[in-house]
């Protein structure tokens, strides 16, 4: 084939692609394009080029060789082949990697020789090639010309859409595209959703509501998705800028787009905005989960007849779910719900977690966490029949606690913390328990030992035990901590952590020196800088905000921090997964206010 000529000059088995040597390339080539090739081999042939050169976004080296002839096949062949040989070429500008700037060249380079594609027949041609140009971003600036006079001859309304947006991402007038784009919201909804999208891209925040209106109406009229074929980085979904304005985004909601559970995950204190959106749309268990999380931020109190088909279920999950859902939002009767739904799913309500991320029993535990002495009933109930799933439960409520020793002792090492917080009235046989397992280096046995005896012997050697082995290191650490002054022959173990490679690792060995010295001096400045440079890697970490409130100090090094994670209206820490317990952002703002008001 004359548009592969020259293709076996090149040392394809000296380039390299996802799977290791090209020299399989120019094969493939072959029977992507060729006139005799069967069509399964064809279609089997581009899929493995894709996977090959641009595999899961990435782009080699080989890449940017072939780009060249894939560029002459998709201007050459039949019009079967044409449009997936195009996506390819939009997949290698659009890849990353080291090779990405040469592949964006190559690219490119090759477009000028595609321009007869901006007016082929196929609209879908036409728009692989627009997405294309504007995939090579900068590099392909030359071609904004043909894209505005492609503009006004289009009369595919897809096409023109996707003109408008390669326009408003190249256009070097913004002015002049501003313009275009306010002319076109009266332009049929497909154009008009993208026109509406690029003013709201580039408009200021928070987002003109005239303008959001526009952009709701044509999304309904024309709802839009650009997950298959994604637009540079530069490029804002009309959704995801929705969501940079709190106002913007609950409008969007109150239109009908799906994104109550986006906001509140964005956004604070939108939780009673968000909620009727929730419960009207909740389907499913994990739905359900979602409510719940958004209840557990809320005074609550009201009445939720709409849960009422989901406490019917037959789907015990469901089921589960929402009555985990009535306890969040403290819906009147809710440890009645609790206690009915102990009596007639027991073992689903022990072992179901009503999504893959909730631990099972979960339930049962909320009652007491929510509602404390008024859930005693559910509590009772936990004291007549323990299981793992339900212990927390006991722990506010240590008289029962106490009357079931035995059955606790049976449920080690999951009742090591109920036992613990029995203290001496777990009484000699929970003590043997315990030492024993403590004796096998279990920690939580050897930490509850200490608080229900005082020996702190066992504790001191399962955290030496457990200290080479770097999975238990982080509960040694904090096991060492809870010892407090106890754990003094334990310093040189927490001291060299101080030295770990993770900021988490050294905060938590200096957290728990000062739990265990007092010392401050070369304590606080490392929680601190875990704090003060958490927002550059990671999420702020609450022990470290527990560790300096628990002090009285706020080092200046970390009052940036703090006074964003009490302060600041979006999220700073992230909920996923959801699981229906309360969003970790509650806490952590809860902390950081706390800490405030403790350094003045």
């Amino acid at each position: 084939m004359r548009m592969l000529n020259g293709i076996d000059a090149l040392d394809w088995a000296a380039l390299e692609h996802a799977y290791g040597p090209a020299d399989d390339i120019p094969a493939l080539l072959r029977a992507a394009a060729g006139p005799d090739v069967a069509a399964e081999v064809r279609d089997e042939a581009l899929d493995e080029l894709f996977s090959s050169l641009c595999h899961q976004g990435s782009v080699y080296s080989a890449t940017a060789a072939a780009v060249p002839f894939v560029a002459r096949l998709a201007r050459d062949a039949g019009p079967g082949v044409r449009l997936p040989l195009l996506w390819l070429l939009h997949g290698a500008a659009d890849g990353t990697g080291p090779e990405r700037p040469r592949v964006r060249r190559a690219v490119a380079g090759a477009l000028p020789g595609l321009l007869d594609l901006a007016a082929d027949q196929d609209p879908s041609v036409r728009s692989a090639f627009v997405r294309t140009v504007a995939a090579c971003e900068e590099a392909s600036l030359p071609l904004l010309p043909l894209l505005r006079a492609r503009f006004d001859e289009e009369d595919d309304t897809g096409v023109r859409a996707d003109l408008v947006t390669a326009l408003g991402l190249l256009d070097v007038s913004p002015d002049a595209a501003r313009a275009r784009n306010r002319a076109l919201l009266s332009a049929p909804p497909e154009v008009r959703r993208a026109a509406a999208a690029e003013l709201l891209r580039t408009a200021p925040l928070p987002l003109p509501a005239d303008l959001v209106e526009e952009a709701l109406d044509a999304h309904e009229a024309a709802p839009g998705d650009d997950t298959d074929h994604p637009w540079p980085a530069a490029h804002v979904p009309l959704t995801e800028r929705l969501m940079d304005d709190p106002e913007a985004a609950l409008r969007a909601v109150t239109r009908g787009l799906p994104l109550a559970r986006e906001l509140t995950e964005t956004w604070r204190d939108r939780e009673q905005d968000v909620l009727p959106w929730l419960a009207a749309e909740a389907a499913d268990a994990e739905d359900l989960c979602g409510v719940a999380r958004v209840g557990a931020a809320l005074e609550g109190g009201e009445p939720a007849p709409w849960l009422a088909p989901h406490l019917a279920s037959e789907d015990p999950a469901v089921r589960v779910a929402a009555t985990h859902c009535a306890v969040r939002l403290r819906v009147p009767g809710a440890v009645g719900l609790v206690l009915r739904l102990m009596d007639e799913l027991p073992e689903e309500a022990r072992t179901l977690g009503p999504t893959p991320f909730a631990g099972p029993g979960l339930a049962v535990t909320a009652a007491v966490e929510v509602f404390g002495t008024a859930a005693e009933p559910v509590a009772r109930r936990v004291a007549e029949d323990p299981c793992a799933a339900w212990l927390e439960a006991l722990t506010p409520f240590p008289a029962l606690a106490a009357a079931r020793v035995a059955e606790l002792v049976d449920l080690l090492p999951a009742s090591a913390g109920a036992l613990a917080a029995l203290g001496g009235a777990a009484g000699p046989v929970a003590a043997r328990a315990l030492r024993v397992r403590a004796g096998a280096g279990d920690l939580a046995a050897a930490a509850a030992l200490a608080r229900v005896t005082g020996e702190t012997g066992p504790a001191l050697d399962a955290v030496r035990a457990a200290w080479g082995d770097v999975a238990r290191r982080g509960e040694a650490v904090r096991v060492a901590g809870g010892l407090g002054p106890a754990a003094a022959p334990l310093l040189p173990l927490l001291e060299e952590r101080l030295r770990a490679p993770a900021r988490e690792s050294r905060a938590d060995a200096a957290a728990a020196i000062w739990r265990v010295t007092g010392r401050e001096r070369d304590t606080a400045p490392v929680i601190a800088d875990q704090l003060a440079r958490a927002g550059d890697v990671h999420e702020p970490y609450p022990g470290a905000l527990r560790a300096l409130a628990a002090m009285g100090r706020l080092p200046a090094a970390a009052r940036p921090a703090v006074e964003r994670c009490a302060t600041s209206p979006r999220r700073v820490v992230s909920g996923f997964p959801c699981d229906g317990t309360p969003h970790p952002d509650l806490e952590v703002r809860r902390l950081a206010r706390a800490l405030l008001a403790v350094a003045g």
